[in-house]
């Protein structure tokens, strides 16, 4: 099972660049057989451009989670922590290989299920 995440464009940069190996999330998958991110880039360029398999998930309170990922999160102290301000609880998906697309799809073109952009993320077959 593949799961669909809004990534900001300045982060997908750099998880295409492998700059960012891990990415962060308030809420993790209740399903346990998603195994591969499939990566939408919001606006400005609002598509589909990569998916990564899923290497492994962290949970942990964020400060632990900040001290295990950070040489590879692609993000700095301060903005990671207010991401997670208020939360008791962090994810890292730590991706696996990217397979980039030649061309960035849009996200009905990938999807007919999909008609928006996700707020975080959706489950896709």
């Amino acid at each position: 099972m593949k799961a669909l995440l809004s990534i900001k464009p300045e982060y997908v940069e750099r998880i295409l660049s492998g700059e960012k190996t891990y990415e962060f999330r308030r809420k993790i998958f209740k399903r346990s057989d998603v195994d591969t991110i499939v990566i939408y880039a919001t606006r400005p360029q609002g598509a589909v451009v990569a998916e990564a398999p899923i290497v492994e998930v962290l949970e942990a309170e964020p400060q632990r989670i900040w001290e295990r990922t950070h040489e590879h999160g692609g993000i700095s102290k301060k903005s990671f922590m207010n991401y997670f301000r208020g939360s008791n609880c962090a994810y890292a998906i730590r991706l696996g290989k990217i397979t980039q697309f030649d061309q960035p799809i849009p996200l009905t073109d990938y999807s007919d299920r999909i008609s928006r952009p996700p707020q975080s993320f959706v489950y896709v077959n």
